[in-house]
């Protein structure tokens, strides 16, 4: 069963090529923004299924941005995809709301989190 919609939060344009690449096949629409700020304001609009979320932006950052869209919409799923992995982050974006958290030098694991979180 395919995932129907997923939005990449990430600032950088090749990260979310790369993982658009990885999860393409498991989802049926992929929408992206480059920021905290256009995050809250897409996501109030398409209301995708699942939100992969940078913690670093300018700007708004991730952690705010899960806080801001969880606050709005409780029932939103938001895994944060960061370079960070530092324990003091876990536990702040699960407080932000966050259902689960993948460090980018292990993306593979997106494809088995948005799998199980769709179930």
């Amino acid at each position: 069963m395919k995932t129907p919609s997923v939005m990449i939060v990430e600032d950088d344009a090749r990260v979310r090529s790369m993982i658009r690449r990885i999860i393409d096949d498991i989802v049926v629409s992929i929408y992206e923004c480059a920021g905290g700020e256009e995050a809250v304001e897409l996501y109030s609009r398409i209301r995708p299924d699942l939100v992969l979320m940078d913690l670093r932006m300018e700007g708004v950052d991730g952690l705010s941005a899960t806080r801001t869209i969880r606050d709005a919409s409780p029932e939103a799923r938001i895994i944060i995809v960061t370079s960070y992995d530092a324990p003091d982050l876990r536990e702040a974006a699960r407080e932000a709301g966050a259902m689960d958290y993948v460090v980018k030098d292990d993306l593979s694991r997106l494809r088995s989190i948005i799998k199980r979180a769709m179930k």
